[in-house]
């Protein structure tokens, strides 16, 4: 235990370099840095994804098995609670996307909380990035495919307002639909998944450095490992409402981009 608390110790406060990890490959390590734990963890993500619904529905029945009326619940709370909910009649078509969307996100902010594992890809903004851009893509494509080119922009950029207050609303209209959506759907899931790994390594490793730095301290570093059981419980929480958060929005902006007037 105690050479074990020294080597924690001395890793202890974590830091952002926790989050760059070294490459996972045996050979050509040193140009190979790109395929790290972390991106090892986005393919296995994917794999379990579309393993279990190729699986689930392999040999689909009319009294589902457990796995099939698994995976039909997600693609129906998807469908129901996100898309039809959100964009209306015409979501069922998006319910697709937005069942993989959710369930890419969820799995992999689930890694944060598995033993052994314990961090998620979207704990890096690359990964929430590419999901948003994504997102972005789809909705401004969905837009201009429905009321084309010219006036999808019309829409977005001019708000039905007085003329003479239009140089001041469309630069508005412009940061707020095209610059701020795309941050803010990365930022808030990295962040809620950054600061959730930051919070477990502190009350783990800060149990450790306790004891590493005084016995008497014992007793304070079991406070600070049940604190880290109890907000591991509620990091499972946010693990699912960012998920639920991350496609809520992207189904709300497939709908902006379909309305009329935005």
């Amino acid at each position: 235990m105690t050479g074990s608390s020294t080597v924690l110790a001395a890793e202890f406060p974590p830091s952002v370099e926790d989050f760059y990890l070294p490459s996972i490959l045996p050979w050509n390590a040193h140009d190979s840095y790109w395929f790290t734990k972390v991106t090892a963890l986005v393919w296995v993500a994917a794999a379990i994804i579309i393993i279990f619904f190729l699986v689930s529905y392999r040999k689909p029945q009319l009294v589902p098995t457990k796995k099939q009326w698994l995976a039909e619940s997600a693609y129906g709370f998807v469908r129901n609670n996100i898309a039809v909910e959100m964009i209306g009649p015409r979501g069922v078509a998006f319910a697709p996307y937005l069942t993989t969307l959710f369930a890419f996100v969820l799995v992999n902010n689930f890694f944060g909380i598995v033993p052994l594992i314990q961090i998620s890809p979207n704990s890096h903004i690359a990964f929430p990035a590419i999901l948003a851009v994504i997102s972005y893509v789809m909705f401004i494509a969905v837009g201009i495919r429905h009321h084309g080119f010219f006036k999808y922009f019309k829409n977005a950029l001019i708000p039905p307002a007085p003329w003479f207050i239009l140089p001041l609303l469309i630069p508005i209209e412009f940061f707020s639909n095209f610059l701020v959506r795309p941050f803010s759907l990365a930022v808030r899931l990295f962040a809620n998944m950054f600061a959730g790994h930051m919070l477990l390594l502190v009350f783990t490793l800060g149990g450790f450095a306790m004891i590493n730095a005084n016995a008497w301290l014992a007793p304070v570093s079991v406070v600070s490992w049940i604190m880290t059981i109890a907000l591991t419980f509620l990091e499972f929480l946010v693990i699912c409402l960012q998920a639920y958060v991350f496609t809520v929005l992207t189904a709300s902006y497939v709908q902006g981009a379909l309305a009329d007037e935005h």
